[in-house]
């Protein structure tokens, strides 16, 4: 990447794994300017090819950088495919500000991880090892999380971005996100909207995704947002994880982070399924952790989540599904969920679900 940038070629980076990666990538030439080109798919699974600046990246290093107190010294952890737009700026930041990039988590003194990534560090990794800074991104990160990072002497830095937006906002745990150095954030009727020196270029013709643009330069990908009380960003999370139940619209995220407080969950992914007089039911696929009794979990829910955040349906699975860049493949766990509204056998299934005791 750093051969083709200096050089001016556009680097094209697509997943080897993806069915049919010709037609993801079959777009004719790249606009002028352009240095990168990721094939993304986020949770959806339909890749889109994003063209991208290499002003739009590096300018972001040094802020980024600061802000995490990241620097020459560091030993930086490695933690998913280069393919995933998340991974990828890590490991070019990482050698940009002259840092070691590694995939040895015993040495590394630093990681860019998706908070399911850094849980599993915290609980693998000994407490007196070298480990001591964290940039996690790609979803939000749940307050318990942060804290036990912390408490192990780790500084967390969260930042929310999205691969067609790069950087948007970011803030050192736990402190509340507010908008990263250089961008400008608006909030309009709930959606967030951003105007910075990060953005990407866009799709290619014909291509469509979530990117939107207004005639003053502000771009937004459909995440929601709002503002806490002193000011701080609150992401909600894109509109598509939007349930609506009985005429009530609830949030995806705001009930799995909820359930992630409980004791026993791992890891777990909300959806919506299709209902008949409801228009969709709240349902929960639940990752245990390792020996839990869950069998209090519908009873714990009711303390920490108001009747329509409330799942009305509750599954368990082994592991759930990810993307490339740690992502809860969401599209994936509501297909497999609304099959079982639908009559299908659990045992048929690609994603394994079992109903919750």
């Amino acid at each position: 990447m750093f051969a083709a940038a200096g050089a001016g070629v556009p680097v094209i980076v697509g997943n080897p794994s993806t069915p049919e990666p010709s037609k993801a990538l079959n777009f004719g030439d790249p606009p002028p300017g352009t240095f990168l080109v990721v094939v993304t798919s986020g949770t959806s699974g339909h890749p889109r090819p994003v063209f991208r600046t290499a002003d739009s990246w590096t300018t972001s290093f040094a802020p980024l950088a600061e802000l995490a107190g990241l620097g020459p010294a560091d030993r930086v952890l490695l933690t998913g495919p280069l393919h995933a737009s998340l991974h990828l700026f890590a490991a070019v930041h990482t050698l940009a500000i002259g840092a070691e990039l590694t995939d040895q988590p015993s040495v590394a003194t630093a990681v860019h991880a998706v908070p399911a990534v850094l849980a599993d560090l915290l609980a693998s990794a000994p407490a007196a090892g070298p480990l001591r800074t964290a940039v996690v991104a790609g979803t939000r990160l749940p307050a318990e999380l942060g804290a036990r990072a912390t408490t192990r002497g780790i500084a967390v830095t969260e930042y929310y971005g999205a691969t067609e937006l790069s950087l948007v906002a970011a803030a050192r745990h736990p402190g509340a996100l507010r908008a990263f150095p250089g961008a400008e954030v608006q909030i309009r009727a709930g959606e967030l909207w951003v105007r910075s020196p990060y953005l990407a270029i866009g799709y290619p013709p014909g291509i469509r995704g979530p990117l939107r643009r207004d005639d003053r330069g502000f771009a937004t990908v459909g995440d929601l947002a709002d503002l806490d009380s002193d000011g701080g960003l609150v992401i909600r999370g894109r509109a598509d994880a939007a349930i609506t139940t009985g005429g009530a619209t609830v949030i995806a995220e705001d009930i799995e982070d909820a359930l992630t407080t409980l004791p026993g969950v791992a890891a777990v992914a909300v959806v919506g399924v299709p209902h008949a007089r409801l228009g969709e039911v709240v349902s929960a696929v639940i990752q245990p952790a390792a020996g839990a009794d869950l069998r209090g979990l519908r009873s714990a829910a009711r303390k920490v989540l108001r009747a329509e955040s409330l799942p009305r349906r509750w599954f368990l699975t082994d592991a759930l599904p990810r993307t490339p860049g740690g992502k809860v493949a969401r599209q994936l766990v509501a297909d497999a969920a609304a099959r079982v509204s639908l009559g299908e056998p659990l045992a048929a299934q690609p994603l394994r679900l079992r109903p919750l005791p």
